[in-house]
């Protein structure tokens, strides 16, 4: 499934919702990633629901669809496997392990779990009649994945291309 290029279905109900994959093929994979109108998405099944968002991490470009699923501090995480950071897959905050000032000073210091933001944009993810649908998000708020996508990045990747003929 890796690197398809999804196509609305006659039947969808939106033209921005795209048939992605069964639900069949969802469930034996855990994961799918490809394209929706333009977009590298992965989507996630894990403990029986299912989730949708950028598919290159916010932080360096890593491939997500290969990141291990991880319990961070009570929310379900994919964690980047380029540089391990953790991206909530229910919201796409990224989260830390923050020092606790008042134990600067113990060794080793407190740490505890905290959010960075929003980082990596989410998308809607649906089952219906046993096939998998993705709705791009449609909020305007830019979040640090979308940096994979602006015209900034196209010419930077076509600036390497040429220099690398």
């Amino acid at each position: 499934m890796d690197g398809e290029v999804a196509a609305p279905p006659p039947h969808s109900p939106s033209p921005e919702t795209v048939q992605v994959c069964t639900e069949g093929q969802l469930l034996k994979d855990g994961r799918w990633s490809g394209q929706v109108h333009g977009r590298d998405v992965v989507v996630f099944h894990h403990q029986g629901r299912c989730y949708a968002m950028d598919r290159i991490c916010h932080h360096a470009g890593g491939p997500l669809q290969d990141g291990d699923i991880e319990d961070i501090a009570g929310h379900t995480c994919v964690v980047c496997p380029w540089h391990k950071i953790k991206i909530t897959l229910e919201t796409g905050e990224s989260l830390y392990r923050a020092i606790d000032p008042a134990t600067i000073k113990q060794r080793p210091p407190k740490t505890r779990w905290t959010s960075k933001g929003v980082k990596q944009r989410t998308h809607t993810v649906e089952i219906r009649d046993r096939n998998v649908y993705v709705t791009l998000s449609n909020n305007e708020q830019k979040v640090d994945s979308d940096y994979y996508y602006s015209e900034d990045y196209k010419k930077l990747v076509s600036a390497s291309q040429r220099g690398s003929t």
